[in-house]
């Protein structure tokens, strides 16, 4: 029996050892390329995972179609916004307008004046119809329009005249001048303008006589006792061809013709010119008293104490 020898001994694991080193190197070149077949499949599922996260050409499209119905219907409401403002606006401004423009007229016929010795400065005239005007003189306070034009010649005459304006519509104008002068070149021209859009100004006038309203003031030497005027007022000047509103004020003058011979008495003091006739309401005798013919008496007072009559026997 043959004994082995000590160096063979040693070798024999060195062996074992380069054997086993052997086959791992073989088992990993023999798994090396189910590992690299494993990352080709692991790059190739992230890939198709990216690609699958991405939006598509017709998505893209869908998601742009909403985004612009959502803009238009954003952009429609805020221009219905603004329209509602704007038609809100020009109907409060229409509104004030319409109410300065009675106000103005108003104003003027309660301050109106008239002397009968001079009627060809204080004539009282009115017309109706496309062209109406409304013409005369009046002492307008400061607050009334144009009034630091004038300074301090507060009677003049006003005219309130329908002409035609822009975009084929007619206006409300006001002119002044003052008493005994013409009107100037600017006043002409560029008159103040009361209301735009106005289809119909009509004036009336209370006949005492008939009791009714006329459309035609012939005593131009007069001032008539009631006035009623109308005004037809649009906001725009498409609204001038349907419904339009419509507004109606009745004054009375409180004044009255002044008559000639209190501006310039003839005969006995305190009596009416040959003539002339008492106007009603209006004492035909100043200074005396028409319940009494008292001179010197106030009126709405007795004349004196009252004596009573001696009681004769009978």
């Amino acid at each position: 029996m043959r004994v082995p020898s000590p160096k063979s001994k040693v070798q024999c694991p060195r062996v074992a050892h380069d054997f086993s080193r052997v086959t791992f190197h073989v088992s990993r070149i023999a798994h090396g390329p189910r590992n690299l077949s494993g990352h080709a499949s692991r790059f190739n599922d992230s890939t198709v995972q990216r690609f699958n996260s991405a939006f598509t050409l017709i998505e893209i499209l869908i998601a742009i179609g909403i985004l612009g119905m959502v803009l238009a219907a954003i952009f429609s409401s805020w221009t219905a916004i603004l329209r509602a403002t704007r038609v809100g606006l020009d109907a409060a401004a229409a509104v004030q307008r319409s109410r300065i423009v009675m106000r103005t007229i108003e104003d003027s016929l309660l301050c109106a004046q008239s002397f009968g010795l001079n009627q060809r400065y204080y004539g009282f005239e009115a017309k109706n119809g496309s062209d109406g005007y409304l013409s005369f003189v009046a002492r307008l306070p400061e607050s009334f329009p144009r009034s630091r034009k004038f300074g301090d010649l507060r009677v003049r005459r006003v005219t309130f005249s329908l002409e035609s304006g822009t975009e084929s519509s007619r206006q409300l104008v006001l002119r002044q001048s003052p008493l005994l002068m013409d009107l100037d070149k600017d006043e002409n021209e560029h008159p103040l303008v009361l209301a735009k859009y106005a289809s119909d100004f009509k004036i009336e006038f209370w006949n005492t006589r008939t009791g009714d309203w006329d459309d035609e003031w012939k005593q131009t030497n007069q001032l008539p006792k009631l006035v009623k005027f109308s005004l037809k007022l649009a906001d725009s000047a498409n609204a001038a061809r349907q419904a339009q509103q419509e507004m109606v004020r009745i004054v009375q003058l409180p004044a009255t013709t002044v008559a000639g011979g209190w501006q310039m008495p003839m005969g006995i003091p305190g009596r009416l010119p040959p003539g002339t006739t008492p106007q009603p309401g209006i004492n035909p005798q100043p200074g005396v008293n028409p319940n009494t013919g008292l001179p010197n008496q106030p009126l709405g007072q007795p004349p004196g104490p009252i004596t009573p009559l001696p009681i004769r026997p009978q």
